[in-house]
């Protein structure tokens, strides 16, 4: 099985007045999408999205313990130390989509989300779970093991940290956190990382051999 994400743009991002001087930040919009290809090439048919989306709501939503992470969790398990926001809904509507509403909570990473929020900053959802997929005419389908582990983390680009591996190992640019890696260096960390690999490389082949001379003396 392995680690699935789709990033959704179609969210909106609400404030609401709670009337003691206090706001209220939610999500709301398109979580998940059935039967359409996505931007990854993939297809969640309607079977299979309905039957873990009924499983997540049961399980998850209505014991309020729904929760998503701000930023690219490496795995399927909610880090509850990066919990930004808890899902509150998450239903079919007629045409295929799964229409999510989430809460910012109170938390460090929640008031992040709130600060980012109220400056204005456009942000995403990225659902996250795990599953195998089959391949149909170059279109991957995702199987029925196909496990929702959140369905949204807040994401500012969903695809930076897979982008990020491949970039360095293809000498490639990308921007990550707050620093920026050139091709140049880039490419300068790929040599070190080779370079380093050989030396070890060669190091133990010394160390098989002076063994190897030893145990001949020894005869």
């Amino acid at each position: 099985m392995k680690l699935i994400r789709e990033e959704i743009n179609d969210c909106e991002y609400i404030v609401e007045d709670k009337g003691d001087g206090a706001k209220k930040h939610l999500i709301r919009g398109i979580f998940m999408q059935a039967n359409i290809k996505n931007r990854n090439g993939r297809v969640y048919p309607q079977e299979v999205l309905e039957k873990e989306v009924n499983r997540y709501r049961k399980e998850f939503i209505d014991r309020k313990r729904a929760f998503g992470e701000l930023g690219h969790p490496d795995g399927p398990t909610v880090n509850l130390e990066r919990v930004s926001h808890l899902i509150t809904r998450l239903e079919p509507d007629n045409k295929g989509n799964y229409i999510g509403e989430a809460k910012i909570t109170d938390t460090p990473y929640g008031k992040i989300v709130k600060s980012l929020i109220d400056e204005g900053a456009q942000l995403g959802v990225s659902s996250r779970g795990m599953g195998t997929l089959e391949n149909k005419g170059g279109t991957n389908y995702v199987k029925s093991d196909f496990y929702l582990a959140t369905a949204a983390d807040i994401v500012a680009d969903p695809s930076a940290p897979q982008a990020f591996v491949n970039g360095v190992m293809e000498g490639k640019e990308w921007i990550w956190d707050n620093g920026l890696l050139k091709e140049k260096e880039v490419s300068e960390i790929q040599e070190q990382i080779e370079r380093e690999t050989r030396e070890r490389n060669a190091r133990a082949n010394a160390n098989a051999f002076e063994n190897f001379m030893q145990k001949l003396t020894k005869r």
